[in-house]
């Protein structure tokens, strides 16, 4: 294990537990003190400075003394060379500042600090992320023929390969496995992201986690329960999940050695400015604590701060969910962003397109049969072709659903089949042409004869969503690479990748692949977002710098990703591309002004042109530009 995987395990190890409500009861105690110490009179000034010590120390207590101190020790144990931790130097500062008589300047010190990284932590919302939705979704049970033919429940981890179970209408798959026998549809959008209910009969496989639909079967299990498709998706989210270390931000990667430097520094500068300038060992001292006051990185410790707790509020208020402004920072940088379809680029139900009948004046008829079947069947496509079509006369007709012909009926003395275009045998020339040209569009086609001569047919597309090509638009006029990963077929995933402009389009991909193609493009493009909705995206979400859900999505994309859109609307994502942008330049603004001050403070110190009292008051002024410089995001 890396060092530094090793330090990012043990410093969540130490916030998981030392963050109960005892920091915060103990800062509001301090901050409580601190005022009632400000109200006093100075005759009694004993009193007055030992509130504000007492303030200062609880106030203090966790951010300073046991993550300062605490992780300063503990890391250079570890590292086996000094690691301080930056809360120290606020330490010290406080101290310094304590020990010149500057009581409330130490103690205010240690209130901005703390209290910026209370709100950090909760803005950040450092708790790892849960997968129990994700494991809720493993089936645990299984129905297993025994050999007299009676079934009992096991439990799936007891079912072994060979094992012959019944699977129920409308029960989940517990396993991988083949048909034996029986006819269903299977939902398998949790494996494959597939909008379409795939029809099944003996010989076809099925997946474990799936949902069967109408049908009832029997199976034969093919792979141990630890070996399933699904199986497989858990593994890599968890995989993925313990591998992403929290990205330093700009300001921690740049501390420990400010820090280093300042804390070699300050004793250097008292110790050789008697000999070099003259001064006595009480004005070097003295100037000396001036300068580590003044070099404290006060408004460096806000400069994130207001300007992602600004973002991150005015995203939530229109829609957009963070979990931590790390991943909004991540954001603004990505060079490359992936959607899936079904769902996230599209509504995530078929609708029809195109239709077309041969004789015109049979057309009223035919809609009145079409509406009468599929107000029969319970398939998707027919609740799409219900909300298209209206009937002129309502007609009761008995309607079949024969596996491998589709609905039947008969009305009037005439027979009506509505099927796929495979299971029709004289088709006129037209409507195979039509057919042909749909179809390659990425439809779904199905024909509707009369006493076997086909008379119509209808094509149904799960359409691209209002935001899509505004969303794909945006980000390719940025010089952002967009990419559409599909489980849908080759022809599907082209259809609408064309109709979007999309740069790549990679089709028929399975939920383990998603992550491997996320993994190559990080490697070749840099910082990666992805865009997913359902299970099968959560492995992708995870292996993501960003993984961005349809809040509309399943609970597992919205639980394992960093960005949440939660009216499924593609606009809040360039929205929320934009806020990131402006609270990079913001926190890169406010980075560089408080650098400047704490040029600017140390210079005058070192010429004796300021004392502890004008640092603080400087410090504090410069802390109040960069938290207001930060609300400026609070404005639409």
């Amino acid at each position: 294990m890396s060092q530094s995987h090793h330090h990012e395990q043990t410093h969540q190890h130490q916030h998981e537990h030392n963050h109960g409500k005892m920091p915060i009861i103990l800062y509001i105690g301090g901050l409580v003190l601190a005022l009632i110490a400000l109200f006093l009179s100075e005759d009694i000034a004993p009193l007055r400075n030992s509130l504000f010590a007492i303030a200062t120390i609880a106030a203090g207590y966790h951010v300073v003394i046991l993550e300062g101190l605490g992780e300063t020790i503990e890391n250079t144990k570890h590292n086996h060379a000094f690691t301080p931790n930056a809360h120290i130097l606020m330490g010290l500062a406080a101290i310094g500042a304590s020990l010149m008589g500057n009581f409330w300047e130490g103690t205010l010190l240690i209130l901005i600090f703390s209290g910026a990284h209370f709100l950090e932590e909760y803005a950040e919302g450092k708790s790892r992320r849960e997968i129990t939705k994700l494991l809720e979704m493993n089936p645990t049970t299984a129905r297993r023929i025994k050999k007299d033919g009676q079934t009992e429940i096991v439990a799936v981890e007891a079912l072994v390969k060979g094992d012959h179970l019944q699977v129920l209408n409308g029960d989940q798959v517990p396993i991988d496995g083949l048909i034996i026998s029986g006819t269903t549809a299977i939902d398998e959008s949790a494996i494959n992201g597939e909008s379409m209910p795939k029809e099944k009969t003996s010989g076809d496989p099925v997946f474990g986690s799936t949902i069967n639909g109408t049908g009832s079967f029997t199976m034969e299990v093919t792979k141990e329960a630890k070996d399933t498709v699904f199986a497989k998706i858990l593994q890599l989210v968890n995989q993925n999940q313990s591998n992403q270390t929290k990205a330093a931000s700009i300001i921690q990667k740049f501390e420990p050695k400010y820090v280093t430097f300042v804390l070699i520094a300050i004793p250097l500068f008292v110790i050789l400015a008697p000999l070099l300038f003259k001064w006595s060992w009480n004005e070097s001292l003295y100037k000396g604590l001036v300068i580590l006051v003044a070099a404290s990185p006060c408004a460096l410790a806000a400069a994130t701060i207001s300007a992602t707790l600004s973002a991150t509020s005015t995203l939530a208020k229109q829609g957009v969910l963070s979990k931590g402004s790390t991943y909004l920072s991540q954001l603004a940088d990505i060079k490359a962003i992936a959607f899936d379809k079904t769902g996230t680029l599209t509504k995530g139900k078929p609708e029809v397109t195109h239709t077309y009948f041969m004789d015109s004046a049979d057309e009223a008829h035919l809609i009145d049969v079409i509406v009468a079947m599929e107000s029969e069947s319970n398939h998707p496509l027919a609740t799409a072709m219900l909300q298209a079509f209206t009937a002129r006369e309502k007609l009761t007709l008995t309607v079949t659903n024969e596996i491998g012909k589709g609905l039947i009926a008969t009305a009037n003395q005439d027979s009506y089949r509505i099927g796929k275009p495979s299971t029709f045998e004289k088709v006129p020339e037209k409507i195979a042409h039509l057919n042909a040209k749909w179809a390659a569009e990425g439809n779904t086609v199905v024909y509707i004869s009369k006493n076997d001569d086909v008379q119509g047919l209808i094509a149904l597309m799960d359409i691209p969503n209002e935001h899509a090509q505004a969303a794909i638009a945006y980000f390719k006029s940025r010089g952002i690479h967009t990419t559409l990963i599909t489980g849908d077929s080759e022809m599907t995933g082209q259809a609408v990748g064309k109709q979007l402009a999309i740069d790549e389009i990679i089709a028929n991909v399975m939920p383990a692949d998603k992550s491997d193609i996320i993994g190559d493009q990080k490697t070749k493009y840099g910082v990666v977002a992805m865009v997913g909705d359902g299970v099968n995206d959560a492995p992708a979400l995870v292996k993501a710098d960003v993984g961005i859900a349809m809040g509309d999505g399943t609970d597992v994309a919205v639980e394992v990703s960093d960005l949440a859109l939660m009216k499924n609307n593609l606009l809040k994502l360039i929205e929320a591309h934009r806020i990131a942008l402006r609270m990079n330049r913001i926190m890169w603004q406010n980075i560089i002004f408080s650098m400047l001050v704490v040029v600017f403070l140390v210079t005058v110190g070192l010429l004796g042109l300021t004392n502890i009292a004008i640092s603080v008051i400087i410090h504090e002024g410069s802390t109040l530009v960069v938290i207001l410089n930060g609300l400026r995001l609070l404005r639409k």
